[in-house]
């Protein structure tokens, strides 16, 4: 994995197309996977103190506010102070400085004490976590017994022309995509290659147990490019 201060300029040097790029390269199937995460985190209906780690532009964080029962609060969490900043427009814009607040931190070291939070979340950015193993026992250290994470992440399809389809797009594609419209193609050839590196669905909840966690589970989503991953304190 890269070190945290390359991630940091890799997404501090994207961050005014971050969000364009992301929903024009994914054909927008970016917001229905939100939203699919976004109803993990806040069914059962009571107020619920969410921490959204790797927050980036904080589309999934603005997305939980949204739909969280009244008297819950969503702290964001992010390397790049340059993506904070896109986020923290979004909150102003929408009014919703009541209940999310963002910080500058690492998801290796959570600034959180034990059992602060009843949900921790992560949309498209844990493969990305310099330490993934340290990444995730942190999550679950902040998380109160019986507490929930919820992982949305990218992931290499099974199906064989699935797999060929896939690596013609991310490999050749979103790099010239994404260098075009950003001008930073290095960043949209690490980004592809980073799903291509990351631990396939049965190698991730392994590292999830070994974490702590129980009750871990994975749902495929649009073929398996994208997995949303559950996991009970």
């Amino acid at each position: 994995m890269p070190s945290r201060e390359k991630i940091k300029a890799l997404f501090d040097g994207i961050s005014p197309n971050y969000d364009k790029l992301n929903h024009l390269m994914s054909f927008n199937l970016d917001k229905v996977w939100r939203r699919k995460a976004v109803r993990k985190v806040v069914e059962g209906g009571l107020p619920v103190r969410v921490l959204d780690v790797a927050t980036g532009s904080g589309d999934l964080a603005v997305a939980i506010a949204k739909k969280m029962p009244v008297g819950s609060s969503v702290i964001g969490l992010d390397l790049s102070e340059k993506m904070l900043a896109v986020a923290q427009d979004k909150v102003n814009h929408l009014n919703l400085q009541n209940v999310i607040d963002f910080q500058c931190g690492s998801c290796e070291e959570l600034p959180f004490g034990e059992a602060s939070f009843d949900r921790v979340s992560v949309a498209f950015g844990v493969r990305n976590f310099e330490d993934l193993e340290m990444g995730l026992r942190e999550m679950y250290r902040v998380l109160v017994p019986g507490g929930r994470l919820i992982v949305l992440e990218l992931s290499y399809p099974d199906n064989r022309l699935l797999q060929w389809c896939f690596r013609q797009y991310a490999l050749r594609w979103l790099p010239f995509i994404g260098g075009k419209v950003s001008g930073e193609r290095a960043a949209y050839q690490y980004l592809p290659k980073s799903i291509l590196d990351f631990p396939k669905s049965p190698l991730f909840l392994s590292k999830l147990r070994m974490a702590g966690f129980s009750t871990v589970s994975s749902k495929s989503l649009a073929m398996g490019v994208c997995r949303l991953y559950t996991a009970e304190k």
